[in-house]
């Protein structure tokens, strides 16, 4: 990919594997500073695993990545997933109210959310201040994943990860969180990265696309590409061919 930005993520040669299953191979590439890419691609592409890369859930056996220029190696974990967030389709959420939710990671590393600080990050994702004491369990799936990117939001990440995070919702919360995302882009300057299955979704939402197939990177460029895609395998995929 020819870009004009800086890198916000840069892959050297990376490779992963397990035991004998080659998930990623020979990785290189960047995803531009303040902008968003989405990943797409076949089921078992690879775009989890290089995600998890991304902040240090999983290390490559192979190659070097680097987060604004350093090495993630040379990150204190704790400093890396401050850097670097993750939103997850499943929006994992402990048992309690919208509130207990939002303080976890502050209270994971010793620090207290004040309530105004929470309202405030329930007003960056569009919720009402009255959300924050409303049970997890009374939440609609558009809700919960508003306040999981809200809790996401908490330690103020340069780069958010996000990993289908819309991909069991209906259309109406789907769009919602679509607008919620380009938002914070906008709004933050934070740096997205997103997997999606959804390909319209890929063409409305990113600046950039990687298009991922058997742990390879076949084709990437601006979101368009997928209009007109120049590798044979990526006009299948897009097509709606088997791969």
């Amino acid at each position: 990919m020819t870009m004009d930005y800086k890198p916000a993520i840069h892959f050297n040669d990376v490779s992963y594997s397990i035991e004998d299953n080659q998930i990623l191979r020979s990785i290189t590439g960047s995803f531009p500073e303040g902008k968003i890419t989405t990943l797409v691609g076949p089921s078992g592409a690879g775009k989890t695993t290089l995600l998890k890369l991304c902040n240090g859930l999983l290390s490559p056996q192979k190659g070097e990545i680097f987060i604004k220029g350093k090495k993630i190696s040379d990150f204190e974990p704790v400093e890396l997933r401050r850097k670097v967030g993750m939103a997850l389709q499943s929006a994992p959420m402990i048992g309690g109210t919208v509130y207990e939710n939002l303080a976890l990671p502050m209270e994971l590393s010793g620090d207290k959310l004040g309530k105004e600080e929470a309202e405030s990050l329930l007003q960056d994702v569009g919720l009402e201040a009255k959300f924050l004491e409303r049970k997890i369990t009374d939440l609609s799936g558009g809700q919960r994943q508003k306040v999981s990117i809200a809790r996401t939001l908490v330690n103020k990440p340069e780069i958010l990860l996000l990993d289908e995070i819309t991909s069991s919702l209906a259309r109406t919360s789907l769009k919602e969180v679509e607008e919620l995302i380009a938002l914070i882009n906008r709004k933050f300057g934070t740096t997205i990265i997103w997997i999606t299955h959804n390909l319209q979704q890929a063409l409305d939402i990113g600046d950039y696309t990687w298009v991922m197939m058997d742990g390879e990177v076949v084709e990437t460029g601006e979101s368009g590409l997928l209009r007109a895609p120049v590798n044979d395998r990526v006009k299948s995929f897009v097509q709606g061919g088997a791969e």
